[in-house]
């Protein structure tokens, strides 16, 4: 799989100024909003925030992967954020959160959604991409990163 087809350059956040959960939910998705201004922020908000209160997507070992679908959208949509400093994101490990990937999907594509979303979480189990993520110097070098797997 290419996450190329999903995110762009612009939907990557180099560091996150987020300090707290709630934050870096708000602007991950700020920037999804960028790339599809007729999304509504609070109801993009309100369902991510409704899908992380059925558990946390704080999955452990510095990795978070907040997601949920929508009506309005016809295609998936990644932003991808790194706070080196890391923080609380609920996590299941109880350890802060650095590198994080948003998927937001339309309501009807439950097999696509689930297979980027596993795809995803392969990917942040290899130990040399997350090295790599957090050693990024640039937003191209973490977009090359993530687009040429």
């Amino acid at each position: 799989m290419n996450l190329a087809q999903y995110i762009d350059k612009n939907q990557v956040i180099i560091e996150l100024s987020a300090r707290t959960k709630n934050e870096v939910l708000a602007e991950l998705i700020d920037q999804l909003i960028k790339k599809r201004p007729s999304l509504i922020r609070d109801k993009v908000f309100d369902i991510i925030l409704t899908r992380e209160n059925l558990g946390t997507t704080g999955i452990g070992d510095g990795v978070a992967i907040p997601h949920g679908k929508i009506d309005e959208l016809d295609e998936v949509l990644i932003v991808a954020g790194r706070s080196r400093q890391g923080l609380d994101f609920a996590a299941l490990d109880h350890k802060p959160a650095h590198i994080f990937f948003l998927v937001l999907a339309p309501e009807k594509s439950a097999g696509k959604h689930l297979k980027i979303l596993a795809f995803i979480s392969r990917l942040l189990q290899d130990h040399a991409f997350k090295e790599s993520f957090m050693r990024a110097e640039s937003r191209d070098e973490l977009w090359t990163l993530i687009t040429r797997t």
